[in-house]
């Protein structure tokens, strides 16, 4: 992609430098859509905190996997909630009690749990305190799968980030092999992903779904600056 006239980058810091600095900016949308990686560097466009949310309910799943806890076992699932502490790095990571957990979180059998866990209240109620918790005082860009609808329904800026199915199983796949993770075919991703969606949207508790008054956009056919280029706008063109 061709870089931008230094004339245009200079406008678009001034522009950014005029953004309020305590805003809550949530972009859910279903796996594989490019949340994490677009807010990653939204985030940093605006000088603001990244929350990545998926990965608190990621951690959960790692550590009832690991516990041999059933995903419907709530008694189990309230008593391995107790006491846990999140700290996020600063290159994204994430540390809970201490170990670090980056990278453990990212593979294809803890999505599927953390899909599973994230469906019962008794961990719903705890990460929601978690996360409100996380983001006090605002400037901060908050990514998951109900932060518009439910975790921040007050937020002054909500991004509904989507893709299609095949394009999605591509990008999971290749972030896998990039990290040497060659567990998983394209077409099992893609079955994978197609249950995740099922399952989150399906959800009885906050299913996956837009905010009434979220931005829908479609990466399928757009780059990560074309897509963060695009939300900068339209948090520019708001008047707060």
């Amino acid at each position: 992609m061709p870089k931008k006239p230094k004339k245009v980058k200079q406008a678009m810091a001034q522009a950014i430098k005029r953004i309020p600095p305590d805003l809550i900016v949530t972009i859910d949308g279903p796996a594989g859509a490019g949340k994490t990686t677009i807010s990653k560097l939204l985030a940093r466009q605006l000088g603001y905190r990244y929350l990545d949310t998926g990965a608190l309910y990621r951690a959960i799943g790692l550590l009832a996997l690991e516990g041999k806890t059933g995903p419907d076992d709530d008694q189990a699932l309230a008593g391995l909630c107790q006491g846990l502490e999140f700290e996020f790095l600063a290159d994204g990571g994430l540390k809970v009690n201490g170990r670090d957990v980056t990278g453990l979180i990212r593979t294809p059998e803890v999505s599927m749990m953390a899909s599973a866990v994230s469906a019962r209240p008794v961990v719903r109620r705890y990460l929601l305190d978690v996360q409100r918790d996380l983001a006090r005082g605002g400037g901060i860009v908050a990514e998951g799968r109900d932060m518009g609808t439910v975790v921040f329904p007050e937020a002054q800026v909500k991004f509904f980030l989507d893709a299609d199915l095949e394009t999605r199983a591509l990008r999971r796949y290749e972030q896998l092999r990039q990290r040497g993770d060659m567990s998983a075919s394209l077409e099992e991703i893609k079955r994978q992903i197609a249950v995740r969606d099922r399952n989150d949207s399906s959800r009885n508790l906050a299913p996956l779904r837009p905010a009434a008054d979220a931005v829908r956009i479609d990466s399928s056919a757009l780059g990560i600056r074309q897509v963060v280029d695009k939300m900068l706008r339209i948090i520019k063109e708001r008047n707060f």
